[in-house]
C-alpha cells in the first residue's frame, strides 16, 4: 500500500519551540509571562527567558510570515505582548502561543506562510505499538505536532500555497482517482479518505486506496464527517455536540485548585478534584487515547501540573478559569463523537480486501512525486521583515 509520505509528499517537521512558557491555555496568560519578562533587566531577563543555543537574549531574528513582533534582540525589548495565536498542542489540545520567532527556537516559517483561512493541517501521529488512537489528526490551526508517544509525527499542509492553490498531492493522483471512481476527486476527499482509512506503522501511515467506487465513497464521507469534528467548528463548520441527554453538564462547581480526575463508569461521570462533577461522560471519551495515552488525562495533567517556581512557566490564573470548563465540555463532546465512529472505521478498514498498489500508482505515472513536490512551494506575493527590520524575500 501507499505511504501517506506518497501521496502528501510536502512534509515539515514540527516546531521545536525551546521553551515551554510561550505556549498557555488562554491569552491573559501569556501577556502575563510577556509583560513580566520586559519589566525584567539583565541577568534576572536572561534568566526568566531560558537562553539555547538557537535562540538568546541578544539575536535579532525575522519576524514570523503574516505576523508583526519585533525583530531586534529581546534584550532590548520594551513593547507589548504580539497578539496570541491559536495553535493545536498535540493531537487534540487547543492551546495559545507567543507568535514571535525571537522566542521559538524553530518555527517552521514554510508553515506559517500557508497558514490561512483555507488551510488545513495533517498530522501523521507517531507510531506505538498497539495503540489503538487516530494515526492521523487534522487541525486549522497551526499545529505543533506533539505526540504523547514522544517522537514528533510530520506535519503535512493541505495546499503548497495560500488561498487554497495548488493541493499537496503527488501530480496525477487525482485524475487518477477520478477515473477509478467515476467522480470528481477534491483534494479534501483525499485528506478525508486518510484520515478514515489510515493504517499507522513504524515506516509511516499507510493509506490503502479501494478498488470498488462504492467503498471509496463511504469512507470518504466518513473521513469528512471525522475531520469536521476534529476542526471543532473552524472552517465554518459546527461545534461537535452530543444529542440531547446525552450532552455533558456541570452537576458540581470545579474546585479553584483541582488535583486528580477520575471516572466512574457506571455512573458517566468525570470527577474533576475534590468535589467537581460532569456527566455524562461517554466511556469513549473517557477510554480515548492517542499515542498510548488518555487524551483526557493529558489535557488536565497539562493545566494542572505544577511548573518550577520563580519560572515564566508558573505564571498562570490563581484559579480554575470557567473558559477552561468549556474547553473540556468541548473536548469531551469531540472524543465522544470520534469515539462512536471507531467501529465504523474498522469496518470500512476490513472491507478493503484488494487496494491500489503502490506498483499500480507507479505504473500509472502517480508514484514516485517528482523531488520538487516534497519541498516548499516559492511564496512570494508580500514582503517579510527580516533581523533589524531588513526585508526579506525582496
Amino acid at each position: 500500500m501507499p505511504l501517506l509520505d506518497d501521496l502528501m509528499p510536502w512534509s515539515v517537521a514540527p516546531p521545536r519551540l525551546g521553551r515551554d512558557w510561550v505556549v498557555a491555555p488562554d491569552e491573559r496568560t501569556l501577556r502575563s509571562r510577556w509583560d513580566l519578562l520586559v519589566r525584567s533587566e539583565g541577568a534576572e531577563r536572561e534568566r526568566l527567558f531560558g537562553p539555547t543555543r538557537s535562540r538568546t537574549l541578544r539575536m535579532s531574528v525575522a519576524a514570523l510570515p503574516g505576523r508583526t513582533s519585533g525583530t531586534g534582540p529581546l534584550a532590548q525589548e520594551r513593547g507589548p505582548c504580539p497578539n496570541p495565536v491559536r495553535i493545536r498542542y498535540g493531537p487534540f489540545d487547543e492551546q495559545w502561543l507567543i507568535p514571535d520567532q525571537r522566542l521559538i527556537d524553530a518555527a517552521r516559517p514554510e508553515l506559517w506562510r500557508v497558514a490561512d483561512e483555507h488551510q488545513l493541517f495533517a498530522v501523521e501521529q507517531a507510531y506505538a505499538p498497539k495503540d489503538a488512537g487516530p494515526a492521523l489528526t487534522v487541525s486549522a490551526a497551526l499545529p505543533d505536532g506533539r505526540s504523547p508517544a514522544g517522537r514528533p509525527g510530520r506535519i503535512r499542509p493541505l495546499h503548497r500555497r495560500p488561498g487554497g492553490l495548488e493541493p499537496n498531492l503527488a501530480p496525477g493522483l487525482l485524475p487518477f482517482l477520478a477515473r477509478a471512481y467515476g467522480c470528481e476527486v477534491a483534494p479534501h476527499d483525499v485528506l478525508a479518505w486518510a484520515v478514515a482509512a489510515a493504517r499507522p506503522g513504524a515506516a509511516g501511515s499507510a493509506v490503502p486506496l479501494p478498488q470498488e467506487p462504492q467503498l471509496w465513497s463511504t469512507g470518504v464521507e466518513l473521513g469528512h464527517r471525522m475531520t469536521a469534528l476534529m476542526l471543532r467548528g473552524a472552517r465554518g463548520g459546527e461545534k461537535p455536540r452530543l444529542p440531547g441527554g446525552r450532552r455533558p453538564y456541570v452537576r458540581a462547581a470545579i474546585p479553584a485548585r483541582p488535583r486528580e480526575l477520575r471516572y466512574d463508569a457506571e455512573e458517566e461521570t468525570l470527577h474533576v478534584g475534590d468535589g467537581g462533577r460532569i456527566s455524562p461522560v461517554p466511556r469513549e471519551a473517557w477510554e480515548f487515547e492517542a499515542g498510548g495515552v488518555r487524551i483526557l488525562d493529558l489535557w488536565f495533567q497539562r493545566r494542572t501540573e505544577p511548573a518550577e517556581p520563580g519560572t515564566l512557566a508558573a505564571v498562570g490564573p490563581a484559579d480554575w478559569p470557567q473558559e477552561r470548563t468549556s474547553d473540556l465540555l468541548e473536548l469531551i463532546t469531540m472524543l465522544a463523537l470520534l469515539g462512536e465512529l471507531r467501529s465504523q472505521q474498522t469496518e470500512l478498514t476490513d472491507a478493503i480486501n484488494k487496494p491500489v498498489t503502490s506498483g499500480e500508482l507507479r505504473a500509472a505515472g502517480v508514484l514516485p512525486a517528482p523531488a520538487g513536490a516534497r519541498h516548499p512551494a516559492s511564496v512570494l506575493d508580500h514582503h517579510e521583515e527580516g533581523p533589524g527590520g531588513q526585508f526579506a524575500l525582496i
